[in-house]
């Protein structure tokens, strides 16, 4: 029997609490706050879905960065309870059509509706969703589609972009045309892969929201096209069951393409057919929640200490884990201060980097124009701060970092080939670029 369900957001945000027999001591919020200092306090290695705490075991699963936790205080089989928690977090899906924070925040009536009649005093009663669709009354409320619009002002190779960040209805057909008529025409076809990056990573250096938007964008400057074949990633795989190829798995949550994109060899081959227009045109977007084939970026290791002059020292190591082949560009840390600095100093790695205080935001703001892969930076941060205390060393943190990733996708997805079925006369050129760029990168310290 079950004593307690709960759903959480990855930053610990209560967002469903159902209470079946009041048997915990405390209440929800305390429960909540236990369980997620628990899971956080963890080495990143180790991550266990069965927790004990004063005669309490927590149960729990994680699917698309969210928290599915249950309670009991009874003897019971914790495979059955993980095979509950899965047969939920299936339920949710089916009925909210995808699983994400935003939907569970849409549909927690649906989702109250479902547990009530799911469990009878924190006994299961049934999980079948034709037994439950003849009493579940609450409609869903389903998000919006995801839009990558925003990635228009994302520019590639560091390159800046006046772009709006809301694109008109008609910007898919908007013509690309020279300054002066025919003069200077250009014979090419770039196809972009933009992906935005978020991340929140623990203290303990475990990640505990990793998602990225993707969108692949074709840019025509030809006044009439032929069609075109683009090859995908034979590993594209839709969904987390869909198994393909014999690579590692590029495995996305969502996926939506242009209406014109002919997708009868998609299936089969992972080929996007198009005849494009003059123009730009976003061909598909895709998302990604936790189950990221590729390692992280960065990593930040924070070192906080008072000094025998009483100054506050801020020591940060900051390690790229790309490939050495590859580079970040425009990388920024921006972090936390007490609200009582006056004055900082700092000691930088190398002299290309900048710091500076910013007074208003109360934050250090540490650039860096190109970080190699595989090196490692630091800084020391030397901070004058009157009346320093254990409770001031509290405002420090989190750090957010923003970057851009040129030639790189976190996802793995990868562009085979670009092909014209009847090539015209006087073959384009044709080009693919990669970038991804984060300005969520979240490191709490």
């Amino acid at each position: 029997m079950l004593s307690q369900i709960f759903i959480l957001s990855s930053k610990g945000d209560r967002l469903v609490h159902k209470d079946f027999r009041g048997e915990a001591s405390g209440g929800s919020t305390d429960l909540v706050d236990t369980f997620y200092r628990k899971i956080t306090a963890l080495p990143r290695d180790q991550a266990p879905v069965f927790m004990a705490h004063e005669g309490l075991h927590f149960v729990h699963v994680r699917h698309a960065g969210l928290y599915f936790v249950a309670t009991t205080g009874h003897d019971v089989s914790p495979f059955t309870i993980i095979e509950f928690l899965n047969r939920l977090v299936t339920l949710v899906r089916d009925y909210c059509g995808s699983l994400s924070e935003k939907t569970v925040s849409l549909n927690f009536a649906l989702i109250y509706e479902l547990l009530d009649e799911m469990l009878d005093y924190g006994y299961v009663q049934t999980t079948a969703p034709d037994v439950l669709c003849n009493f579940i009354q609450t409609e869903p409320v389903h998000s919006k589609g995801f839009s990558l619009l925003a990635l228009g002002s994302v520019g590639l190779f560091g390159a800046e972009t006046q772009q709006s960040k809301v694109a008109p209805s008609s910007a898919a057909s908007r013509p690309v045309l020279p300054p002066h008529g025919d003069q200077g025409a250009r014979n090419e076809v770039f196809l972009d892969v933009v992906e935005r990056l978020t991340v929140i990573i623990a203290a303990n250096g475990t990640p505990m929201k990793a998602d990225i938007q993707g969108e692949i964008r074709l840019k025509s400057y030809l006044p009439s096209c032929p069609e075109l074949r683009i090859g995908l990633t034979e590993e594209f795989c839709v969904g987390k069951l869909e198994l393909r190829g014999y690579g590692t798995a590029v495995r996305a949550d969502q996926c939506a393409f242009h209406s014109s994109v002919k997708l009868d060899e998609f299936e089969s081959s992972r080929i996007l057919k198009v005849n494009p227009s003059q123009g730009e045109l976003p061909l598909m977007q895709y998302q990604l929640s936790d189950d990221i084939p590729s390692a992280l970026p960065f990593q930040l290791f924070p070192t906080l200490e008072r000094d025998p002059t009483g100054r506050l020292r801020v020591y940060l190591k900051l390690r790229c884990d790309l490939a050495p082949k590859s580079q970040a560009l425009n990388v920024r840390v921006q972090l936390p201060v007490p609200k009582g600095v006056v004055s900082l100093s700092q000691e930088l790695s190398s002299p290309e980097q900048t710091v500076e205080l910013q007074p208003t935001l109360k934050a250090i703001r540490w650039v860096i124009p190109r970080v190699q892969g595989g090196s490692q930076l630091s800084a020391l941060f030397k901070l004058e701060v009157p009346g320093l205390s254990s409770s001031s060393l509290l405002e420090v943190g989190p750090a957010n970092m923003s970057f851009e990733l040129p030639m790189h996708t976190c996802s793995g997805l990868q562009i085979r080939f670009l092909r014209f079925t009847a090539p015209p006369a006087g073959l384009p050129h044709r080009w693919v670029r990669y970038v991804t760029h984060s300005d969520s990168y979240v490191i709490r310290l």
